[in-house]
Protein backbone atom coordinates (compact mmCIF):
# COMPACT_ATOMS: atom_id res chain seq x y z
CA UNK A 1 0.00 0.00 0.00
CA UNK A 2 1.12 3.36 -0.86
CA UNK A 3 1.92 6.35 1.15
CA UNK A 4 -0.79 7.90 -0.78
CA UNK A 5 -3.17 5.15 -0.49
CA UNK A 6 -3.02 5.09 3.60
CA UNK A 7 -3.16 8.99 4.13
CA UNK A 8 -6.42 8.32 1.91
CA UNK A 9 -7.75 6.30 4.44
CA UNK A 10 -7.02 7.78 7.40
CA UNK A 11 -9.13 10.75 6.27
CA UNK A 12 -12.08 8.77 4.95
CA UNK A 13 -11.92 7.02 8.51
CA UNK A 14 -11.67 10.74 10.44
CA UNK A 15 -15.28 11.52 9.98
CA UNK A 16 -16.73 8.35 11.09
CA UNK A 17 -14.77 8.54 14.24
CA UNK A 18 -15.73 12.21 15.24
CA UNK A 19 -19.44 10.76 15.01
CA UNK A 20 -18.76 8.06 17.58
CA UNK A 21 -17.28 10.94 20.18
CA UNK A 22 -20.39 12.16 19.54
CA UNK A 23 -22.18 9.86 20.54
CA UNK A 24 -20.20 8.34 23.33
CA UNK A 25 -20.17 12.08 24.89
CA UNK A 26 -23.96 12.31 24.50
CA UNK A 27 -24.45 8.79 26.30
CA UNK A 28 -22.35 10.69 28.99
CA UNK A 29 -24.19 13.61 29.94
CA UNK A 30 -27.63 10.99 29.50
CA UNK A 31 -26.22 9.18 32.34
CA UNK A 32 -25.42 12.25 34.61
CA UNK A 33 -28.38 13.84 34.01
CA UNK A 34 -30.52 10.63 35.47
CA UNK A 35 -28.50 10.33 38.33
CA UNK A 36 -29.42 13.26 39.45
CA UNK A 37 -31.10 13.59 42.73
CA UNK A 38 -35.34 12.68 42.58
CA UNK A 39 -37.85 14.35 43.10
CA UNK A 40 -39.31 14.23 46.79
CA UNK A 41 -41.28 11.27 47.11
CA UNK A 42 -40.55 9.62 43.57
CA UNK A 43 -39.29 6.23 45.40
CA UNK A 44 -42.14 5.67 47.32
CA UNK A 45 -41.46 7.46 50.42
CA UNK A 46 -42.95 11.01 51.22
CA UNK A 47 -41.05 13.99 51.29
CA UNK A 48 -40.52 16.46 54.38
CA UNK A 49 -43.77 18.04 55.36
CA UNK A 50 -46.12 16.48 52.67
CA UNK A 51 -48.82 14.08 53.98
CA UNK A 52 -49.53 11.13 51.71
CA UNK A 53 -53.66 10.68 51.24
CA UNK A 54 -53.60 8.08 53.63
CA UNK A 55 -52.20 10.31 56.39
CA UNK A 56 -54.11 13.13 55.85
CA UNK A 57 -57.67 11.06 55.94
CA UNK A 58 -55.95 9.30 59.82
CA UNK A 59 -55.43 12.91 60.70
CA UNK A 60 -58.48 14.21 60.18
CA UNK A 61 -60.31 11.19 61.55
CA UNK A 62 -58.61 12.11 64.98
CA UNK A 63 -59.59 15.37 64.93
CA UNK A 64 -58.41 19.30 64.91
CA UNK A 65 -56.52 20.34 68.42
CA UNK A 66 -56.67 23.56 69.34
CA UNK A 67 -55.75 25.67 72.33
CA UNK A 68 -57.93 27.06 74.70
CA UNK A 69 -56.16 30.68 72.63
CA UNK A 70 -57.12 29.10 69.35
CA UNK A 71 -61.20 28.18 70.46
CA UNK A 72 -61.46 31.92 71.72
CA UNK A 73 -59.71 33.54 68.76
CA UNK A 74 -62.10 31.81 66.38
CA UNK A 75 -65.28 31.58 68.29
CA UNK A 76 -66.08 28.23 68.89
CA UNK A 77 -69.00 27.52 70.76
CA UNK A 78 -70.43 24.25 72.13
CA UNK A 79 -74.02 22.85 73.06
CA UNK A 80 -74.79 19.56 74.51
CA UNK A 81 -76.50 17.69 71.97
CA UNK A 82 -80.25 17.71 73.69
CA UNK A 83 -82.10 13.72 73.73
CA UNK A 84 -85.17 13.64 71.40
CA UNK A 85 -87.92 11.76 69.76
CA UNK A 86 -88.67 12.00 66.14
CA UNK A 87 -91.41 10.35 64.13
CA UNK A 88 -92.61 11.57 60.45
CA UNK A 89 -95.31 14.02 60.01
CA UNK A 90 -97.56 16.00 58.21
CA UNK A 91 -97.37 19.51 58.31
CA UNK A 92 -100.12 21.95 58.04
CA UNK A 93 -101.42 25.40 59.18
CA UNK A 94 -103.81 26.40 61.61
CA UNK A 95 -105.23 29.94 62.41
CA UNK A 96 -106.13 30.69 66.48
CA UNK A 97 -109.90 31.67 66.08
CA UNK A 98 -110.71 35.14 67.83
CA UNK A 99 -112.62 34.03 71.44
CA UNK A 100 -115.43 36.84 70.87
CA UNK A 101 -116.61 34.64 67.96
CA UNK A 102 -117.20 32.13 70.64
CA UNK A 103 -117.89 34.64 72.98
CA UNK A 104 -121.16 35.78 71.05
CA UNK A 105 -121.86 32.13 70.48
CA UNK A 106 -122.04 31.44 74.14
CA UNK A 107 -124.06 34.10 75.07
CA UNK A 108 -126.57 33.21 71.80
CA UNK A 109 -127.04 29.83 73.65
CA UNK A 110 -126.77 31.08 76.92
CA UNK A 111 -130.11 33.48 76.15
CA UNK A 112 -131.85 30.54 73.85
CA UNK A 113 -131.40 27.88 76.71
CA UNK A 114 -132.69 30.30 79.64
CA UNK A 115 -136.14 31.93 77.18
CA UNK A 116 -136.87 28.26 76.34
CA UNK A 117 -136.61 26.68 79.76
CA UNK A 118 -139.00 29.81 81.16
CA UNK A 119 -141.58 29.52 78.42
CA UNK A 120 -141.24 25.81 79.33
CA UNK A 121 -141.63 26.49 83.07
CA UNK A 122 -144.90 28.68 82.38
CA UNK A 123 -146.64 26.09 79.91
CA UNK A 124 -146.26 23.64 82.56
CA UNK A 125 -147.81 25.81 84.66
CA UNK A 126 -150.45 26.75 83.10
CA UNK A 127 -150.90 23.13 82.31
CA UNK A 128 -151.09 22.30 86.03
CA UNK A 129 -153.65 25.04 86.74
CA UNK A 130 -156.00 23.95 84.35
CA UNK A 131 -159.16 22.89 85.70
CA UNK A 132 -158.55 24.73 89.01
CA UNK A 133 -159.74 28.19 90.13
CA UNK A 134 -156.35 29.59 89.28
CA UNK A 135 -156.72 28.49 85.88
CA UNK A 136 -155.55 30.81 83.09
CA UNK A 137 -157.64 30.91 79.87
CA UNK A 138 -157.40 28.65 77.23
CA UNK A 139 -156.34 31.58 74.93
CA UNK A 140 -153.67 32.16 77.49
CA UNK A 141 -152.65 28.45 77.80
CA UNK A 142 -152.53 28.79 73.86
CA UNK A 143 -150.08 31.54 73.75
CA UNK A 144 -148.02 29.87 76.28
CA UNK A 145 -147.86 26.48 74.25
CA UNK A 146 -147.09 28.52 71.08
CA UNK A 147 -143.91 30.69 72.67
CA UNK A 148 -142.58 27.53 74.28
CA UNK A 149 -142.64 26.04 70.67
CA UNK A 150 -140.76 28.91 69.08
CA UNK A 151 -137.96 29.49 71.73
CA UNK A 152 -137.18 25.26 71.59
CA UNK A 153 -137.28 26.01 68.11
CA UNK A 154 -134.91 29.03 68.71
CA UNK A 155 -132.78 26.93 70.96
CA UNK A 156 -132.75 24.16 68.37
CA UNK A 157 -131.21 26.75 65.80
CA UNK A 158 -128.65 28.26 67.62
CA UNK A 159 -127.10 24.81 68.90
CA UNK A 160 -127.12 23.67 65.38
CA UNK A 161 -125.53 26.88 64.44
CA UNK A 162 -122.94 26.46 67.26
CA UNK A 163 -122.15 22.85 66.22
CA UNK A 164 -121.70 24.21 62.25
CA UNK A 165 -119.28 26.73 63.56
CA UNK A 166 -117.53 24.48 65.95
CA UNK A 167 -117.83 21.08 64.67
CA UNK A 168 -120.32 18.16 65.15
CA UNK A 169 -118.04 16.49 68.08
CA UNK A 170 -116.50 19.43 70.23
CA UNK A 171 -115.45 17.88 73.53
CA UNK A 172 -118.32 19.68 75.22
CA UNK A 173 -121.01 18.06 73.64
CA UNK A 174 -124.14 16.65 75.83
CA UNK A 175 -123.21 18.81 78.41
CA UNK A 176 -120.31 16.88 79.52
CA UNK A 177 -117.43 19.53 80.06
CA UNK A 178 -119.43 23.09 79.43
CA UNK A 179 -116.18 24.11 81.62
CA UNK A 180 -114.21 23.91 78.15
CA UNK A 181 -116.66 26.15 76.49
CA UNK A 182 -116.61 28.56 78.90
CA UNK A 183 -112.71 28.40 78.68
CA UNK A 184 -112.76 29.23 75.01
CA UNK A 185 -115.39 31.75 75.40
CA UNK A 186 -113.42 33.78 77.53
CA UNK A 187 -110.10 33.47 76.08
CA UNK A 188 -108.24 31.69 78.85
CA UNK A 189 -108.09 28.62 76.27
CA UNK A 190 -107.64 29.49 72.89
CA UNK A 191 -109.00 27.36 69.68
CA UNK A 192 -107.00 26.26 67.17
CA UNK A 193 -108.35 25.77 63.64
CA UNK A 194 -105.71 23.61 61.83
CA UNK A 195 -105.96 22.25 57.64
CA UNK A 196 -104.03 19.82 56.00
CA UNK A 197 -103.10 19.73 52.30
CA UNK A 198 -105.48 16.76 50.47
CA UNK A 199 -103.54 13.63 50.97
CA UNK A 200 -101.14 14.87 53.73
CA UNK A 201 -103.31 12.50 56.12
CA UNK A 202 -104.39 8.90 56.23
CA UNK A 203 -106.99 7.58 58.77
CA UNK A 204 -109.28 9.26 61.16
CA UNK A 205 -108.89 11.91 63.39
CA UNK A 206 -105.21 12.45 65.08
CA UNK A 207 -105.16 11.81 68.23
CA UNK A 208 -102.53 14.68 69.18
CA UNK A 209 -100.98 17.64 67.06
CA UNK A 210 -98.02 20.10 67.60
CA UNK A 211 -98.37 23.22 67.16
CA UNK A 212 -95.37 26.23 66.63
CA UNK A 213 -95.02 29.73 65.52
CA UNK A 214 -93.95 30.15 61.91
CA UNK A 215 -90.18 29.97 61.73
CA UNK A 216 -89.54 29.07 65.18
CA UNK A 217 -85.78 27.58 65.27
CA UNK A 218 -85.58 26.42 68.79
CA UNK A 219 -85.95 22.33 68.52
CA UNK A 220 -88.23 21.21 70.25
CA UNK A 221 -90.40 24.38 70.38
CA UNK A 222 -94.08 24.93 70.43
CA UNK A 223 -97.01 22.82 71.99
CA UNK A 224 -98.63 19.76 72.08
CA UNK A 225 -102.45 19.39 71.81
CA UNK A 226 -104.09 16.41 73.01
CA UNK A 227 -108.03 17.46 72.41
CA UNK A 228 -108.43 17.46 68.71
CA UNK A 229 -112.16 17.38 66.77
CA UNK A 230 -113.27 17.10 63.11
CA UNK A 231 -113.99 20.84 61.88
CA UNK A 232 -115.85 21.78 58.85
CA UNK A 233 -113.80 21.87 55.80
CA UNK A 234 -112.04 25.25 55.04
CA UNK A 235 -113.77 26.44 51.71
CA UNK A 236 -110.37 27.85 50.54
CA UNK A 237 -107.84 25.58 50.88
CA UNK A 238 -108.66 21.52 49.80
CA UNK A 239 -107.79 19.04 52.81
CA UNK A 240 -108.64 17.75 56.15
CA UNK A 241 -109.42 20.65 58.86
CA UNK A 242 -109.73 19.85 62.27
CA UNK A 243 -109.99 21.88 65.72
CA UNK A 244 -107.48 21.72 68.98
CA UNK A 245 -107.41 23.21 72.27
CA UNK A 246 -104.00 25.57 72.60
CA UNK A 247 -103.29 25.96 76.18
CA UNK A 248 -100.76 27.85 77.88
CA UNK A 249 -99.58 29.34 75.05
CA UNK A 250 -98.35 32.78 73.69
CA UNK A 251 -99.96 32.67 70.48
CA UNK A 252 -102.15 35.57 69.74
CA UNK A 253 -105.83 35.41 68.31
CA UNK A 254 -105.67 35.37 64.35
CA UNK A 255 -102.35 33.72 64.35
CA UNK A 256 -101.18 31.54 61.91
CA UNK A 257 -99.06 28.51 63.36
CA UNK A 258 -97.10 25.38 61.46
CA UNK A 259 -98.61 22.48 62.93
CA UNK A 260 -97.77 18.96 62.46
CA UNK A 261 -99.67 15.30 62.87
CA UNK A 262 -97.59 12.27 63.62
CA UNK A 263 -98.01 9.70 60.80
CA UNK A 264 -95.63 7.02 61.51
CA UNK A 265 -94.21 5.63 64.76
CA UNK A 266 -91.44 7.24 67.01
CA UNK A 267 -87.92 6.57 67.40
CA UNK A 268 -85.38 7.94 70.29
CA UNK A 269 -82.15 10.49 69.34
CA UNK A 270 -80.73 13.20 69.45
CA UNK A 271 -81.25 17.13 67.77
CA UNK A 272 -78.12 18.18 65.38
CA UNK A 273 -78.68 22.29 65.42
CA UNK A 274 -78.97 23.23 61.73
CA UNK A 275 -76.06 25.39 62.19
CA UNK A 276 -74.17 23.05 63.78
CA UNK A 277 -74.25 21.21 60.04
CA UNK A 278 -71.31 21.92 57.51
CA UNK A 279 -70.96 20.13 53.91
CA UNK A 280 -67.73 18.03 52.96
CA UNK A 281 -67.03 15.44 50.31
CA UNK A 282 -70.35 15.83 49.66
CA UNK A 283 -71.79 14.63 52.86
CA UNK A 284 -73.02 16.66 55.73
CA UNK A 285 -71.06 16.69 58.57
CA UNK A 286 -70.79 18.06 62.28
CA UNK A 287 -67.58 18.81 64.86
CA UNK A 288 -68.14 17.01 68.32
CA UNK A 289 -65.54 17.87 71.16
CA UNK A 290 -64.57 14.81 71.84
CA UNK A 291 -61.94 16.21 75.02
CA UNK A 292 -61.36 20.20 75.74
CA UNK A 293 -59.17 21.67 72.23
CA UNK A 294 -60.33 17.99 70.05
CA UNK A 295 -62.81 18.59 67.65
CA UNK A 296 -63.90 15.68 65.54
CA UNK A 297 -65.51 15.58 62.29
CA UNK A 298 -69.00 13.12 62.40
CA UNK A 299 -71.34 12.31 59.56
CA UNK A 300 -74.10 13.16 60.45
CA UNK A 301 -77.82 11.80 58.13
CA UNK A 302 -79.91 14.58 57.49
CA UNK A 303 -82.74 12.59 55.89
CA UNK A 304 -85.02 13.58 58.57
CA UNK A 305 -85.45 17.65 59.10
CA UNK A 306 -86.74 18.68 62.38
CA UNK A 307 -87.55 22.00 63.48
CA UNK A 308 -84.74 24.11 63.46
CA UNK A 309 -82.24 21.28 62.58
CA UNK A 310 -81.93 17.46 62.11
CA UNK A 311 -82.57 14.22 63.59
CA UNK A 312 -80.10 11.72 63.83
CA UNK A 313 -79.76 8.01 65.41
CA UNK A 314 -75.93 7.35 65.02
CA UNK A 315 -72.41 8.78 65.60
CA UNK A 316 -73.62 11.43 67.63
CA UNK A 317 -75.14 10.90 71.30
CA UNK A 318 -76.83 12.41 73.43
CA UNK A 319 -75.40 14.93 75.83
CA UNK A 320 -71.81 15.13 73.16
CA UNK A 321 -70.59 18.72 72.78
CA UNK A 322 -71.66 19.68 69.70
CA UNK A 323 -70.19 22.80 67.60
CA UNK A 324 -72.75 25.18 66.78
CA UNK A 325 -70.11 28.14 66.27
CA UNK A 326 -67.63 28.34 63.75
CA UNK A 327 -67.94 24.76 62.60
CA UNK A 328 -67.23 26.27 59.47
CA UNK A 329 -63.85 27.45 60.58
CA UNK A 330 -63.17 24.34 61.24
CA UNK A 331 -63.93 22.60 58.93
CA UNK A 332 -61.28 25.18 56.98
CA UNK A 333 -58.78 24.50 59.48
CA UNK A 334 -58.79 20.72 59.21
CA UNK A 335 -58.49 21.35 55.20
CA UNK A 336 -55.50 23.39 55.49
CA UNK A 337 -54.32 19.80 57.41
CA UNK A 338 -54.78 18.04 54.24
CA UNK A 339 -58.28 16.32 53.96
CA UNK A 340 -59.80 18.21 51.04
CA UNK A 341 -63.08 19.72 51.53
CA UNK A 342 -65.68 20.13 48.26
Amino acid sequence: MTELDSTARAASTRPRMRKVSYAVLAGCLLLCACRKAAPPGSDGSPAAGVKPAAAAKESASEGVNLTPDQVEKLGIVTQAAPATEYSQEAAGFGVVVSHETIAQAAAELATAQATERLSRSALARARKLSGTPGAVSADAEDTAAQKAAVDAAALTLTTRRLSSMLGMNPPWKNGRSDAIFQELASGKVKLLRVTFPLGALSGGTPASLRAAHIGADKPGAGWKMNVVWDAPADATVPGRSFFALLVDSDAGEGERLQVWAQIGKSASGVAIPASAAVMSEGKFWCFVEKKPGTFERIEIDTARPTLGGYFVTAGVAAGDEIVTAAAGQLLAKESASGSEPD
